[in-house]
């Protein structure tokens, strides 16, 4: 199996049978706008998972969807029924607009697990933190997840078994108790990026998450990421991070955009 990285949360998961995107979103700094995922990757995608509504991990996922004909997994709240339609939050809409149809949507919340084509997907807690964003002193963005809010909407985290393989992907999020249970996956997503901006996780609160689930390979993501005029928003310094989880006895892996990794 490959872990491919685009950056972001942006992730292909593939064997020679299934080819998994996460959060297929955009690229939001202003010099780079456009897909996280190639557009020569998506007509081949097999499943989609999404870990909440905010553009840089939901921005293309109907697109994807419609390229590939490939379910999408995501949490509840981007999600609803009408009559015999289903209906998902519009991917590039500014409001929470039920807007976007798809037939193969399958939403799921903390603890329940769905199986897709060889793939069996378990929902984790996640909970994004508050959004705010300075330029030039000014504030651009100050949000803050809640009823009725875009961001963080629907968060979720992923538990994916493939095979005898699992991989666990956190989304956005701040350090949870409930991780206490997750032992020794084969591979763990987590952000560390939120030491200026408490959208998620910092290094120090990521590492209390890797010494509780003891990994077998850990990637940081969600840091240093582009948004408009700023080339690294979410800053955080992956070597110490890296260090730090290394002498704990574990794998990590630094992957930039583009990079693919064997497990």
């Amino acid at each position: 199996m490959k872990i491919k990285h685009f950056l972001y949360n942006s992730f292909i998961i593939e064997n020679e049978k299934i080819k998994i995107a996460i959060d297929p979103g955009l690229n939001t700094y202003l010099f780079k706008l456009g897909s996280l995922i190639p557009k020569s990757e998506w007509n081949s995608i097999t499943h989609i998972l999404v870990t909440h509504g905010d553009p840089d991990h939901y921005w293309y996922a109907d697109k994807i969807a419609e390229a590939a004909d490939a379910p999408i997994v995501c949490g509840k709240e981007l999600v609803k029924k009408e009559g015999e339609k289903t209906f998902i939050v519009a991917p590039r809409g500014k409001d929470i607009q039920y807007s976007t149809h798809l037939e193969k949507v399958y939403p799921i919340d903390v603890g329940e697990v769905v199986d897709l084509d060889d793939v069996k997907i378990e929902g984790l807690k996640a909970v994004h933190g508050p959004v705010v964003v300075k330029f030039l002193g000014l504030k651009l963005l100050n949000e803050t997840p809640g009823p009725g809010e875009r961001v963080g909407l629907g968060a979720i985290g992923f538990k994916i078994n493939i095979g005898n393989k699992t991989i666990i992907n956190l989304g956005d999020t701040l350090l949870q108790k409930e991780w206490e249970d997750i032992v020794k996956p084969d591979v763990l997503m987590i952000p560390i990026g939120g030491e200026v901006y408490r959208n998620t996780m910092n290094v120090e609160e990521a590492l209390v998450a890797v010494k509780t689930m003891s990994p077998k390979k850990v990637i940081p993501c969600h840091y240093n990421c582009g948004f408009l005029l700023s080339r690294k928003l979410n800053v955080a310094n992956d070597e110490m991070f890296k260090n730090e989880v290394e002498k704990m006895g574990l794998e990590c892996i630094i992957m930039k955009y583009g990079d693919k990794i064997s497990v």
